[in-house]
Order: C-alpha cells, then sequence, then structure tokens
C-alpha cells in the first residue's frame, strides 16, 4: 500500500471545505483504481490534513494529481496555501 498525507494550513472555513471535500472530492478519489480509504481532518487552527492511501503508487500520484484540480477549481478561496505533502510505502498497518 501507499499513502499521502496532504497538510492544509491557513484554512480560511474548515467547516466549509469539509462539506465541499465531503460531497464532491471523496467520489473522485473512490473512482481512482487502487483506492482504499481517504480520510478529512480538522486539526484546528486552520489546519486540515488528508490522508489518502492506495493498492500502489500509481493510484497516490493519481490523487495528487485530482486533488490538485479540485482544490484549484473548487477550493482556492478556503485554501489559499499549498499543502505539504508526504507521500511513501505503508510499511506497518493496523
Amino acid at each position: 500500500m501507499y499513502a499521502v498525507i496532504r497538510r492544509y494550513a491557513g484554512v480560511t472555513d474548515p467547516a466549509e471545505a469539509g462539506r465541499l471535500v465531503d460531497e464532491g472530492f471523496v467520489s473522485i478519489l473512490r473512482r481512482v483504481p487502487g483506492f482504499v480509504a481517504y480520510y478529512w481532518v480538522d486539526a484546528g487552527d486552520g489546519v486540515m490534513l488528508s490522508t489518502s492511501v492506495f493498492d500502489d503508487k500509481a493510484g497516490a500520484d493519481e490523487s495528487v494529481r485530482r486533488a490538485a484540480d479540485f482544490v484549484r477549481e473548487n477550493l482556492a478561496s478556503l485554501l489559499p496555501n499549498p499543502p505539504q505533502v508526504t507521500a511513501g510505502q505503508v510499511v506497518a498497518a493496523g
């Protein structure tokens, strides 16, 4: 498995960002081959985190492309700063 974590700082409206991600982006990710799981987390203080898990790196890479498109088209005013993206092979899971 392969995971991608994105950290967004300076989120202007976390509740609205969460609604848009839930209503729009989740269904987009579910169609990416190898999709396993996705989580969108409100960490407080204008910080939100997303965690995507895929069977392989190809699915994770596609999720990064689709996330960038979705943010640009739907969330630019709510997520004014580019995310910090961390990705890698899952080496342990529970």
